[in-house]
C-alpha cells in the first residue's frame, strides 16, 4: 500500500477494517419527484482485509470523489473486489468510471442486479451472488442478503460477519447530507422526520416486505451492530431504533391525526378547507393544513404516514381536477397508502366535476369515503361553512370509531 493521497476528500474510518468513501451531495433536491430539500448523501464502504472491497459506489458526477476518499487510505487500484447492492443510478452511476480506475478482479452483484447492470452500462462479467453466499476476503467474511423490492428487483443488502456490520442498502437511509457521518451525532426528531419522509416517498409501496425482511434477518443469525445504509448516516449506537420505526410504519399503524389538503383558484376552496379543519379540531384530532402552493406532494405523503384521515379539495377546472390535485393524487396512489378514512369536496361555478372525481381516485386507492363529497357553487356563505364543519365532524367520528375498531380489547 501506498502513502495517502492528498487528494480533495477524505474517507471517514467506521471500524479498523472500514471506511466510508461515499460522498455528500449538497445540492440535490429532487429524488424522482421527492423533494430533498437537506440534500443527501451516497454511501460506498471500503472493507480492508487480505482481499479488499468496494461496497457500492456513488452518483456519477461524484465517482472522483470517491476515488479521492479512496486514495485517502488505499491506492484505488488495490481494490479486489466491487460489490453492487442496487443497480439504480445513485448507487452506480459511477461504477464504470470506477471500474477503469480500479480494474478490479470481480464484481459482484445480485442475479437481477448483473442484468440490471449489464441493460444500463452494457457491463459483461458481472457475477452474480446466491441470497444467503458468502465471499471470503481473507480473514473477513461478506455474506449476501437479497432484499427483493426494497425498493428494486434487483436490491440486496451485504453483511460483514466480523464485524456486525450491515451495508443494508436502501432500507433504513434518509435523504440528509450533513457533515456527521453518525446517526448519534444529529439530532433525533430530525432522523425521524427525513427516515420517516423516505419511507413514506419510496418504501411504502413494499411495507408488507418490510417484516419479511427483518424476520429474515433474525433467522439468518445475523446480529446488527452497525448499520450502514446507502443514503444518510450510519448507526453505529441502537441501530434498533430505525428498525423499530420501520416496523412501526410497515404496520399501518394510523393515529387519530387527519391531513386536509387543497388548492384553490379565488379561495373558496380555501375557506372551506378551513372550515372543514375547524370542524375536525372541535372533535379534538390534530389536523394538518396543506395548502399545495405551499405543500409539496412528499410532505403531504409524509404527513400521511401516520394519518387516520385524508381530505383533499380541489375547484373544478375545465370540467376536471386542479392540475396540482391531480398530480398529488397520482402520487398517492402509487404509493398506496391503506387504510385511511377520506372525503372530497370543493368549489366550482357551473358543473363541478371535480369533487366526485377526487372522490373516485379516494376509493382506488381503497380509502374509507364520508359521503359523496361536499362541493359548493361559488364562494361559500355561512351555511355552506356550517356544511363543511360539519364534514370535518363526519369526518373525525369516523376515524374515532375505526380508531377504536383498531384498539386491542
Amino acid at each position: 500500500m501506498r502513502e495517502r493521497s492528498t487528494g480533495c476528500c477524505e474517507a471517514v474510518k467506521v471500524t479498523d477494517d472500514v471506511y466510508w468513501v461515499g460522498a455528500i451531495d449538497w445540492g440535490v433536491r429532487d429524488f424522482h419527484g421527492y423533494e430533498t430539500p437537506r440534500g443527501s448523501t451516497y454511501n460506498a464502504y471500503l472493507v480492508l482485509a487480505d482481499k479488499v472491497a468496494l461496497i457500492d459506489t456513488v452518483k456519477a458526477p461524484f465517482a472522483s470523489e470517491l476515488l479521492s476518499r479512496v486514495a485517502s487510505v488505499i491506492d484505488p487500484e488495490h481494490i479486489d473486489y466491487v460489490i453492487s447492492n442496487h443497480a439504480e443510478m445513485d448507487h452506480s452511476g459511477g461504477l464504470p468510471e470506477v471500474i477503469a480506475a480500479v480494474r478490479p478482479e470481480a464484481v459482484f452483484a445480485s442475479s437481477m442486479g448483473v442484468k440490471a447492470l449489464g441493460q444500463h452500462f452494457g457491463l459483461e462479467g458481472v457475477q452474480a451472488v446466491e441470497d444467503g453466499g458468502t465471499l471470503s476476503l481473507g480473514g473477513r467474511t461478506l455474506a449476501f442478503l437479497e432484499t427483493r423490492m426494497l425498493h428494486w428487483p434487483d436490491s440486496m443488502a451485504t453483511y460483514l460477519v466480523e464485524e456486525k456490520l450491515l451495508f443494508s442498502n436502501d432500507a433504513f437511509g434518509m435523504h440528509l447530507a450533513s457533515s456527521q457521518r453518525y446517526a448519534d451525532e444529529i439530532e433525533e426528531s430530525l432522523l425521524a422526520w427525513e427516515a420517516a419522509k423516505y419511507y413514506a416517498n419510496i418504501l411504502l409501496p413494499y411495507s408488507k416486505l418490510v417484516p419479511r425482511l427483518v424476520e429474515k434477518i433474525r433467522e439468518a443469525g445475523i446480529e446488527i451492530r452497525t448499520l450502514a445504509p446507502s443514503h444518510g448516516p450510519i448507526w453505529r449506537r441502537d441501530p434498533d431504533k430505525v428498525v423499530g420505526w420501520y416496523m412501526r410504519w410497515a404496520s399501518g399503524e394510523r393515529a387519530r391525526k387527519a391531513v386536509v389538503v387543497y388548492d384553490t383558484m379565488w379561495q373558496s376552496t380555501a375557506k372551506m378547507a378551513r372550515a372543514i379543519a375547524e370542524g375536525l379540531a372541535e372533535e379534538g384530532i390534530p389536523t394538518k393544513v396543506m395548502p399545495l402552493r405551499a405543500s409539496h406532494r412528499s410532505d403531504v405523503a409524509t404527513e400521511l404516514l401516520d394519518a387516520g384521515a385524508l381530505i383533499v379539495g380541489s375547484p373544478t377546472l375545465n370540467n376536471g381536477i386542479f392540475p396540482t390535485v391531480a398530480d398529488l393524487l397520482t402520487y398517492l396512489k402509487g404509493l398506496r397508502p391503506r387504510g385511511l378514512v377520506a372525503a372530497a369536496f370543493g368549489s366550482y361555478g357551473w358543473g363541478g366535476e371535480a369533487v366526485g372525481q377526487v372522490a373516485a381516485e379516494l376509493a382506488a386507492m381503497k380509502a374509507e369515503l364520508v359521503g359523496d363529497g361536499l362541493k359548493v357553487q361559488y364562494v361559500p356563505d355561512q351555511g355552506a361553512l356550517q356544511q363543511c364543519r360539519a364534514l370535518g365532524r363526519q369526518v373525525a367520528e369516523r376515524l374515532k370509531t375505526a380508531a377504536a375498531a383498531r384498539a386491542p380489547e
